[in-house]
């Protein structure tokens, strides 16, 4: 458990490491996102397939795999629409009162009004990687584990500097921005736990975890890796994609994940 707990907390701390670009570059960073946000996708695209319901299917009927991967799917829209419904607009006319602003007030209030809502985004869905996590490390496939966890570490690093950009905009320094980018992925040691001890007493529910936790990353790439990404550079997100999953393809034969 112990062990566990250091390794979903180190995936939290690689969210921390999305900061350096921004503090390097300032503003520039953003120019990265479209490039990190495809790695990002490419790896959790592989990771889901390879590293969660293959191993699924392997210890458990297609039904338990894929209802789980449903209801991750299932899990994170309704998060998502969530989010939307109670911080999405700013005056309830889809405008935020902060755009309004202009000068450099205007920009300080929009960059915090962003980079709450970042925040919020990014916290809800550290859940499910979370479940990930615990889930692989109920299972007895050999290298499965650090093959998820290399995955989830290096989707949370683009994550780290989505939040980074708005905050940098608003006027907060590099400590503040990298405590609240750990801070969006707390969630994942305490999802990893849950995720553990529930494998842990009802064995026949790791499929069924296993399935959930693909779902909802995969839904992640969907709507709102891949969308962030091509409205910054198509061409950035493809070539990011691309060589995120053949990475993962690699670390998998490395590891000999099956």
């Amino acid at each position: 458990m112990l062990e566990l707990i250091v390794a979903a907390s180190l995936t939290a701390v690689a969210t921390g490491i999305g900061v350096i670009p921004v503090a390097v570059l300032g503003e520039r960073a953003v120019a990265l996102r479209p490039l990190l946000l495809g790695i990002a996708a490419g790896v959790m695209a592989v990771a889901s397939v390879i590293g969660l319901i293959l191993p699924g299917l392997d210890d458990g009927t297609p039904t338990e795999v894929w209802g789980g991967v449903l209801l991750g799917v299932v899990f994170l829209f309704v998060a998502r629409r969530i989010i939307d419904r109670h911080h999405g607009h700013g005056d309830g006319r889809g405008h935020s009162h902060a755009a309004a602003l202009t000068g450099p007030e205007g920009v300080r209030r929009q960059g915090v009004r962003t980079s709450l809502l970042v925040f919020l985004v990014l916290f809800v869905h550290s859940l499910p990687e979370g479940f990930a996590i615990g889930a692989v490390y109920a299972s007895d496939t050999a290298g499965l584990s650090l093959f998820v966890i290399t995955a989830i570490a290096i989707h949370n690093i683009p994550e780290g500097t989505s939040i980074a950009v708005p905050m940098s905009q608003a006027g907060y320094g590099f400590a503040r921005q990298f405590w609240v980018a750990v801070g969006t992925s707390i969630p994942q040691p305490i999802g990893a736990v849950i995720a553990y001890i529930l494998v842990e007493q009802v064995a026949a529910t790791l499929p069924i975890s296993l399935g959930f936790a693909a779902g909802a990353m995969l839904a992640l790439v969907v709507v709102e890796l891949l969308p962030q990404g091509w409205v910054g550079s198509r061409r950035g997100v493809a070539v990011g994609f691309i060589v995120g999953a053949i990475a993962m393809v690699i670390l998998g034969e490395l590891l000999d994940v099956e």
